[in-house]
């Protein structure tokens, strides 16, 4: 498969002010991450709320700048261009929020909002427009006649079928997924998902799935990377990563995923000890170190890089084996 993008070693700080200490303080959101999507393959991107897998999104569909590192979209590097030459580059990658509540303007009709990005890249005549509008809306299992309301008239599964309908609107060959599904019920998060999939065959795309439910991102991901503190500590094949987790963060959270097992019922999920670093002060060496139940004094000093283990997978640990 050929790649449609390829990120090379983006970091994103964040300077935030101390409070009543006073003066400023830098947090280091996002780390010298590097990842790559093939056209029509799925990269779920997996961690704990804060481990800034939200900002990589963010980054790739230049809502933020990255402070360091190249976006390369179809080989053009779009990390640090200006407006002007982004906005045509724009039409290739798209986002789905995780509140459509948020991302929906609560005063348009919801065939407004679908064709809001046709009308902003000039595309197709007003006739042409709404027939695209109407067929984004049976593809994603809303109803023409549903074209002239409001978010609020429909149910929260139904308005990220909406969001889901813009993001399509343009054709993209690359949708960033940031929690789509976790504000919903469970019922309709199997909806949802299930659409993403039906689309992404039908349309040829590829996904960057944000999220940091476990059972839902193995069941649409070709691919996983984990996130720890702004940085990936293991990336590889699904089934790798799921059935042979080697860096043990990962293992924590595959432990911790429910499985229908009544002989798992009493037993005991592994939590981490202790509590997150902060961002604004990571620790040396591995960032995992201070709740690593395998930590030793190589793990406190130097900073592990991603290498290959026995799963095919890459893990940043110094003990992965």
């Amino acid at each position: 498969m050929t790649t449609l993008l390829d990120v090379r070693n983006i970091s994103k700080q964040f300077t935030v002010s101390r409070g009543v200490s006073g003066g400023s303080a830098t947090v280091h959101a996002v780390d010298d991450v590097s990842f790559s999507i093939a056209r029509g393959e799925t990269l779920g991107l997996v961690g704990e709320s804060g481990c800034g897998k939200s900002t990589v999104g963010k980054m790739i569909v230049r809502l933020l700048e990255p402070n360091a590192g190249k976006i390369l979209l179809e080989g053009t590097d779009i990390a640090h261009v200006s407006h002007r030459i982004m906005r045509p580059l724009r039409r290739k990658v798209q986002m789905i929020f995780q509140d459509p509540n948020g991302s929906l303007d609560p005063r348009q009709r919801a065939g407004d909002l679908v064709e809001e990005p046709l009308i902003v890249h000039g595309l197709g005549t007003a006739s042409e427009r709404r027939a695209k509008v109407a067929d984004l809306f049976a593809r994603v299992g809303l109803r023409a006649d549903q074209m002239g309301n409001v978010p609020s008239k429909f149910s929260g599964g139904q308005r990220q079928r909406l969001a889901i309908a813009r993001a399509l609107a343009l054709n993209p060959s690359l949708i960033v997924a940031d929690e789509p599904v976790s504000a919903l019920d469970v019922s309709i998060q199997a909806q949802v998902v299930n659409l993403m999939s039906d689309i992404q065959k039908e349309f040829g795309l590829a996904y960057l799935f944000v999220a940091h439910d476990l059972g839902v991102v193995q069941h649409i991901s070709n691919r996983v990377a984990v996130m720890y503190l702004g940085r990936i500590v293991e990336i590889g094949d699904t089934g790798a990563i799921y059935h042979r987790p080697s860096h043990p963060y990962t293992r924590t959270l595959m432990d911790a995923v429910p499985r229908p097992d009544p002989a798992r019922r009493h037993s005991r999920i592994r939590v981490p000890r202790g509590e997150v670093p902060s961002p604004l002060d990571p620790p040396p060496g591995c960032a995992f170190h201070p709740r690593c139940p395998i930590a030793t004094e190589i793990c406190r000093q130097m900073r592990p890089p991603l290498r290959r283990v026995a799963s095919g997978a890459e893990a940043a640990c110094h003990h992965a084996e």
